[in-house]
């Protein structure tokens, strides 16, 4: 098990990974080791609450498949296991960010007070303006 946050843990049976080779920098190693990793979730096994699951899923956008198996691919670092690890790391950052719900917007209304600021203000501004554009002459 996977620790997310103090409540939510991700099943590690619900990850696949698979190593493919990467592009980029690396030499002949390129041609050689397979360094990139592939993460493969399976959101159905994950055992995440139903909430957290459907913000993970509007947060992962492309990386959603149809299957319900959210990817994460990394390929930046020239070993297996940093590449491994910063792919853990960009999941573990990702379900947290979905854990977080979003603060609820509280409804407010101005002040009679603000209001009438704000009224006498473009009153003023209007006498101001009104008061730039000078006596017409009229021959």
């Amino acid at each position: 098990m996977i620790r997310i946050t103090h409540s939510i843990w991700l099943d590690e049976k619900a990850i696949e990974e698979s190593f493919v080779r990467a592009s980029g920098p690396g030499g002949q190693n390129v041609n050689k080791v397979s360094t990139a990793v592939l993460l493969r979730v399976s959101l159905d096994k994950a055992n995440l609450p139903p909430a957290v699951r459907a913000r993970l899923e509007k947060l992962a956008g492309r990386r959603l498949t149809l299957e319900g198996e959210l990817l994460i691919a990394c390929q930046q670092h020239r070993t297996q296991e940093r590449n491994r690890a910063e792919a853990l790391a960009m999941l573990v950052e990702l379900v947290q960010r979905a854990s977080i719900a979003p603060i609820r917007r509280v409804k407010t209304k101005p002040s009679y007070g603000a209001r009438q600021r704000r009224v006498d203000e473009k009153t003023h501004r209007g006498k101001i303006k009104s008061a730039r554009s000078g006596p017409v002459d009229r021959d």
